[in-house]
């Protein structure tokens, strides 16, 4: 006696996408939710490495000196003698000032950015990486 496994049923001609879609929108949430948004920087500086730092602020301008020295107020070129002109040109809803310097910037350079910050009514926040030797 032969055995008949058919079942005698019409397969199922419809299928429904619901729980496809269910699954990649919680996919997209996990994603998102998930992601670091990190603020990419178009000028490459070796920034200091410390044990700990302070949170930054949403409303500040951002000054960059360069190895080789050179000075970015907001991305752009700024040269040292207009760092106090740009800065107050640049600072119109800041409270301060974040300086991305790179490890070969010397204190003078420094100086010179604190003075236009001074004048200009901000307060000096230094950006650095966190430490290697910190977990």
């Amino acid at each position: 006696m032969p055995l008949d496994f058919a079942s005698g049923r019409k397969p199922l001609s419809v299928f429904s996408l619901a729980g496809l879609t269910d699954i990649v929108l919680l996919l997209l949430i996990f994603f998102l939710l998930t992601s670091s948004f990190v603020t990419q920087y178009g000028i490459q500086v070796t920034l200091p490495r410390v044990e700990a730092g302070a949170p930054t602020e949403d409303r500040s301008v951002t000054v960059t000196i360069t190895e080789d020295g050179l000075f970015y107020v907001g991305g752009e070129v700024t040269p040292e003698g207009d760092l106090a002109a740009a800065l107050q040109s640049a600072s119109a809803d800041s409270e301060a000032l974040i300086l991305r310097a790179d490890e070969a910037a010397t204190v003078g350079q420094f100086a010179a950015v604190a003075g236009a910050a001074r004048a200009a009514g901000l307060r000096i926040l230094m950006a650095t990486e966190p430490s290697q030797d910190v977990p």
